[in-house]
């Protein structure tokens, strides 16, 4: 077989040399005034596609040569840094030789929110300036062996750069300079030998083969010579069959189902955890790859783009075993290089495209290289470049490359169509900086380490309005409940007498419930979970979920507060900081009660894309019988429900409005420091953690019994609330609000038209009737309730009304 560097070592004058060198790489000429030629890897997967079982095992073989130069121990703290845009698949494939060490790439592309580490210049390069933006610092600040890993070692310049920034910042001992050809001078040698004496520290040397290239000093005229007399456009193969072209292809979109808080990549530091998240959603991505392809493909092409490469190379590998078809691998590049149609020469077929990202040099042309009209046939001796074509390519890229640039018509994915018959897009989230979460005493009242709100402050922002206005244009479908606030209620006196007689009446019995539902959880869920309530209701129990188990059974549980809003859906911003942040295996979702269940239900359908996340919902009383884990299944007053913020650190209901909202950010919440004075948010608190001591025997029985007996949920409040609904001609259920908590929230916040009262309920309605005569609302009793009682909303407005619940976003 012809070697593919003749054609440019013949006309450059080029010389290569070394064991095994010619095997590894071939020759192209650059259109780059710093360098003639490039050298062109048969087995990186960049510009020659290739099997991708060739790739991985040829870069994992290479991560296993540096385990065994450190040894397991050092090895086991190593880091691993790959350059882009060449080698960031060849870096993560070598952190996976070595074992369970964290990886991290340089990066042409700024990304807002993540601050610039060190960054370092490749003078030689097309672009040359390299950003390092590590999500988080510390992935650098190590004592162990850092790995830097290129494609090629072609004189040591870009590492000396490289280690000079990175020691001044991030010192330390030894250093493992990986690549799989070392095509150093004695000079460069040197060179890099003094930088280590520089330094005080150890520099070693891992490469696949070492050789030398030797060029005459005019190459670079030469050079220029040969791109001036080559034409630019993509060339016909000297075997062109004739005018014909081969009919377009479709192109159809393929969703991946990422999982929330995977990375992409590892433009911000991929982790061990990161790592066997991937390994478990690769044969699910392949398997949606594999159907979208024609059944009769016979030769496929996974693309990745830029700076992606490794994921785009693990998809290639898992869809060789999904497949029948024969994969290959490659990726874009921003490096203009001439393509020749011939044997002899490492590029034969250019594709010429604009950029579809926003780098940091601007925008400009990019390429791919060696993807073949689908009619080619192969010239001679020349199978491995892939001449022949492939019946369809998958293009895999991120979400922010993902725009319009790249579908447009001179754009990556029309010019494929041209050459395959079909192109397949699977596009993977970007992994963003994600916002960090509000903590008392900046926001609430609640000490720092009870509860991390994962929303953002909008305290600066007047949101509330009339009760009046808000109901109209809720039930008219004008408006979103969640898109504004009502006015905060502030109790009357004896308001706030009845608030404590209940608090002084219920502490215990609400004590007791949350011992039995935390240690529920504890059971089921293990001994490290993570407590979300859903803000704001389930705020005040998970807080005391969390007092509970620290105070009960000695374990210091984390705690967040998220936001939920019915009919648009969870927070996913807050869901994908918590992937980032905790195994959403460990996360329990939590609630101050049920209803009728809405809360749940949405709560199922908004963690459908989040698989590995459960959605139970575990709450302190569930009287609706909508849920398994849960403290009760009675409907008395728990105190948290007789006010609003002054009972919940001070907090609001959440927001979420488009104009205040963006994508990457956690849904809005007001804190009302104003109303510091009425504060009750820690008296309820210490009044319900006095009583753990005396009911935590009652509460561990409460939790035996509730695991042994059957938890189905009945949803007997819905059928219930429908009943209702239909009784009283509302023709809504949204407007039917079951339960002591749901009630007394209508009369808190939106316009109530009667209440009904379970004959004989006692002590736990003194509030409920106090609030609705002053609000001059009926109160009727009845003998056919399963809850102590239920708010009916005025249906004045509309019948048939949506978005009219209120506690989905409380």
């Amino acid at each position: 077989m012809m070697w593919t560097g003749t054609w440019a070592a013949r006309r450059l004058g080029i010389e290569l040399t070394g064991d095994g060198i010619r095997e590894l790489l071939g020759l192209a000429v650059r259109r780059n005034p710093k360098r003639a030629h490039l050298l062109v890897s048969s087995v990186l997967g960049k510009h020659v596609p290739q099997r991708p079982a060739v790739v991985y095992g040829t870069a994992l073989g290479l991560g296993h040569r540096v385990r065994e130069l450190l040894g397991e121990e050092a090895a086991a703290r190593a880091v691993v840094l790959g350059y882009a845009e060449t080698a960031t698949g060849l870096g993560h494939c070598v952190a996976d030789g070595l074992g369970r060490a964290p990886y991290l790439h340089s990066t042409r592309r700024p990304v807002p929110g993540f601050a610039r580490a060190a960054g370092f210049e490749e003078e030689h390069s097309h672009h040359t300036s390299h950003l390092l933006l590590p999500a988080d610092r510390a992935l650098l600040a190590g004592d162990g062996p850092l790995v830097l890993v290129d494609d090629e070692f072609s004189t040591g310049r870009t590492v000396r750069n490289t280690l000079a920034a990175l020691h001044r910042a991030f010192p330390r001992e030894r250093y493992v300079v990986v690549a799989l050809t070392d095509m150093r001078s004695a000079e460069d040698t040197a060179a890099l030998e003094k930088s280590a004496a520089d330094l005080g520290a150890r520099i070693d040397v891992v490469a696949l083969a070492r050789g030398r290239v030797t060029a005459p000093p005019d190459v670079l005229e030469r050079a220029a010579a040969l791109l001036a007399e080559q034409p630019q456009e993509e060339p016909e193969p000297q075997d062109a069959p004739g005018p014909a072209a081969p009919p377009l292809g479709d192109v159809v979109r393929v969703d991946p189902r990422w999982p929330a808080g995977l990375p992409e990549g590892a433009r911000h530091g991929f982790t061990p955890e990161h790592r066997a998240r991937l390994e478990a959603v690769l044969p699910r991505v392949a398997d949606r790859v594999a159907a979208a392809l024609p059944e009769d493909a016979a030769r496929v092409l996974v693309l990745g783009t830029e700076e992606l490469m490794y994921v785009p190379l693990r998809v290639a590998d898992a869809l060789s075993g999904a497949t029948g078809a024969e994969v290959r691998f490659s990726t874009t590049t921003r490096s203009p290089v001439l393509a020749v149609a011939d044997p002899g020469y490492a590029i034969r077929h250019r594709l010429v495209f604009p950029a579809h990202d926003t780098p940091a040099d601007g925008p400009g042309p990019r390429y791919a290289y060696n993807i073949p009209p689908l009619h080619t046939p192969a010239g001679p001796g020349d199978g491995h470049l892939d001449d022949p074509g492939f019946d369809a390519v998958v293009v895999v890229t991120d979400a922010a490359a993902d725009t319009p640039a790249l579908h447009a018509e001179d754009g990556l994915l029309a010019q494929l169509s041209a050459r395959t018959r079909r192109v397949v897009l699977t596009v993977l989230p970007s992994h963003a900086a994600l916002p960090q979460p509000l903590r008392g005493p900046a926001f609430s009242s609640y000490p720092a380490e009870d509860c991390g709100w994962l929303l953002q402050d909008l305290s600066g922002t007047t949101l509330e309005a009339p009760t009046e206005e808000r109901e109209e244009a809720i039930q008219r479908g004008g408006a979103h409940y969640a898109e504004s606030l009502p006015v905060e209620y502030q109790p009357t006196p004896e308001y706030q007498r009845l608030f404590r007689a209940a608090l002084d009446a219920s502490a215990a019995r609400v004590a007791r419930a949350v011992g039995a539902v935390t240690d529920a959880v504890l059971t089921e869920r293990g001994r490290s979970p993570v407590l979300v309530s859903l803000a704001r209701a389930g705020t005040p129990v998970g807080v005391l979920m969390r007092r509970w188990a620290r105070q009960t059974h000695g374990i210091d549980v984390p705690h967040y507060a998220m936001s939920i809003v019915r009919g648009r859906g969870i927070d996913t911003t807050a869901v994908r900081w918590l992937a980032a942040h905790h195994d959403p295996a460990d996360v329990v979702f939590v609630d101050g009660w049920t209803g009728k269940g809405a809360i749940t239900r949405e709560l199922a359908d908004a963690l459908r894309p989040f698989p590995a996340f459960d959605p139970s919902l575990a709450v302190l009383a569930d009287p609706g019988g909508c849920v398994r884990t849960y403290g009760t299944r009675e409907d008395y007053l728990i105190p948290s429900a007789c006010l609003n913020s002054t009972v919940s650190g001070l907090v609001s209901r959440t927001v979420l409005r488009a104009d205040l909202v963006g994508p990457g950010d956690f849904h809005g919440a007001k804190c009302y420091r104003e109303l510091a004075d009425a504060d009750v948010s820690g008296e309820f608190l210490d009044a319900i953690t006095a009583h753990f001591p005396a009911t935590a025997a009652q509460s561990a029985a409460d939790a035996r019994a509730l695991l042994a007996a059957d938890r189905t949920p009945t949803w007997e409040g819905w059928r219930a609330v429908e009943r209702i609904s239909a009784a009283y001609g509302i023709g809504d259920v949204n407007l039917v609000k079951p339960g002591v908590g749901e009630t007394t929230r209508v009369l808190l916040r939106r316009v109530p038209w009667r209440i009904l009262a379970r004959r004989g309920a006692g002590a736990d309605l003194d509030h409920v009737r106090l609030l609705a005569a002053q609000r001059g609302v009926p109160v009727e009793e009845t003998d056919d309730l399963p809850y102590s009682c239920v708010g009916l909303i005025h249906p004045r407005y509309t019948r048939g009304a949506t978005g009219a619940d209120g506690k989905a976003a409380s």
